[in-house]
C-alpha cells in the first residue's frame, strides 16, 4: 500500500505520511502472556494469516483497495509458542537496568533524567556483570560510592537487583505504552 492510499492523497515528496505499518502492537502468547511487540503490519498478517486473534483494535481502520481490516492494537497468538525463560541470558543494557528500576536511583530515591548504572560490588573488587549487581545510579550517588563495597560506605539499593521479568522489554520497545495494553501487562 502506499502513501496515496494510505492516506487518500497523493504523495508530493515520495515519501509515506500516513503509512499503516507504523505504531506498535502487543503480542501476546496463546496463554493470554505478552511476548513481544511487534509493527501493525506484522499484526495485520498474522491475523490475515489466521496465526492471531484481534484482542484490541484502534479506531482507524487499515484498508486497501479491497479489503478493511481493523487496526490491530493487541492481538494473541492462536498456537503456544515456547519462549524460553532464561532471563539471564538477555543481554543486560543500560535502557533495560534503567527500565527495570523505574528509572530510580536505587540508593538515594531520586529520578534524574541523568541515570547511570553501578555495579553494586565494584568489577575490580570482584563484582560480576549480572542482572543482581547492577543497578540504577544517579551520578551523585555513583561517584560518593565509587569503588566501595555497600557495607563499607553504608550504601545499600533500595531493592534488591533481580533479573527483569519480561515486560521490562516490552516496556522498552515501546516506551509509550497505550491504554489498551494495560490490563495485559504485569506492572514493571
Amino acid at each position: 500500500m502506499n502513501a496515496a492510499s494510505a492516506n487518500g492523497h497523493p504523495s508530493t515528496n515520495g515519501h509515506r505520511k500516513s503509512f499503516p505499518g507504523n505504531g506498535r502492537v502487543l503480542v501476546l502468547n496463546a496463554s493470554f502472556e505478552p511476548i513481544n511487540v511487534c509493527t501493525v503490519r506484522r499484526a495485520a498478517v498474522l491475523v490475515l494469516k489466521e496465526k492471531a486473534v484481534l484482542l484490541e483494535r484502534a479506531e482507524r481502520p487499515l484498508r486497501s483497495e479491497k479489503l478493511r481490516l481493523d487496526r490491530p492494537t493487541v492481538i494473541r497468538l492462536i498456537s503456544f509458542v515456547r519462549i524460553p525463560r532464561d532471563a539471564h541470558g538477555r543481554k543486560i543494557t543500560r535502557k533495560a537496568v534503567l527500565a527495570r528500576d523505574a528509572w530510580t536511583c536505587q540508593y538515594c530515591g531520586t529520578r534524574k533524567p541523568s541515570l547511570t548504572v553501578d555495579h553494586v560490588i565494584p568489577r575490580s573488587r570482584g563484582g560480576k556483570s549480572i542482572w543482581e549487581n547492577i543497578v540504577a545510579s544517579c551520578a551523585t550517588c555513583n561517584r560518593r560510592k565509587g569503588n566501595h563495597l555497600p557495607r563499607e560506605i553504608r550504601m545499600h539499593p533500595r531493592t534488591k537487583p533481580r533479573a527483569p521479568g519480561p515486560t521490562v522489554f516490552i516496556r522498552i520497545a515501546s516506551p509509550t505504552i497505550p491504554n489498551a495494553w494495560h490490563p495485559y501487562l504485569a506492572p514493571a
